[in-house]
């Protein structure tokens, strides 16, 4: 049976308003970088995360690696931080810092990971894919929301959590040393209206 994240995993994906939850240990693959996200580097970087993720969901497919597992690859995610403070809440684009990266399965390692660098990028010649790594990460508690809507108005939501927190007398602190959120694009930009697009937003809380 194949496992699919978006019924299996319900409760840390498929949010409905704003919650907190605790995000258990999880092995990612990650590309890190600065910039505008709207340029050729940032959607070759993309591109280097699924060729990798895709080559190794069809690893387990087979049975490469142990019994066959089949699955769906998880989705893209990315950890934000900016070089300067907002100004009137909008982000100067161009001093963004970010990590993105795409989940795997635990069983994934660092042998098995070196060999699929290797494979892949003998096949795609994306030079990302030689600095993408493959990491370990337990957020723990956090505070997360759906947002629907373009990237540009996410801090509609944003506040919405923030409101929560302070309601609850909590705060928030960064992610994976630096970063001050989390984001899992649910849809495909590509080929969904950016009013329509949903994109689950989190904050790591103090615990």
């Amino acid at each position: 049976m194949k496992y699919e994240w978006r019924k299996r995993e319900k409760s840390l994906y498929m949010t409905t308003g704003i919650q907190m939850l605790k995000i258990p240990k999880m092995k990612f693959i990650t590309i890190a970088g600065e910039g505008n996200p709207n340029t050729a580097q940032f959607t070759h970087q993309i591109e280097a995360l699924y060729g990798l993720s895709y080559a190794i969901r069809m690893k387990y497919k087979t049975g490469y690696y142990e019994d066959p597992f089949i699955y769906t690859v998880y989705p893209l995610e990315g950890v934000w931080t900016s070089k300067e403070k907002p100004i009137d809440g909008v982000v100067d684009k161009e001093g963004l810092v970010y990590q993105i990266m795409i989940r795997q399965p635990d069983t994934f390692n660092a042998e098995r990971f070196d060999e699929i660098v290797e494979e892949t990028y003998a096949k795609k010649n994306n030079p990302f894919i030689k600095v993408a790594q493959l990491i370990e990460y337990e957020e723990g508690h956090v505070i997360q929301g759906l947002h629907i809507g373009s990237f540009d108005t996410e801090k509609e939501t944003f506040d919405q959590m923030e409101q929560l927190l302070a309601t609850n007398n909590m705060k928030k602190t960064v992610i994976m040393e630096k970063y001050q959120h989390r984001e899992i694009y649910l849809s495909d930009a590509r080929r969904v209206l950016p009013e329509k697009q949903k994109t689950l937003l989190r904050y790591k809380i103090i615990e």
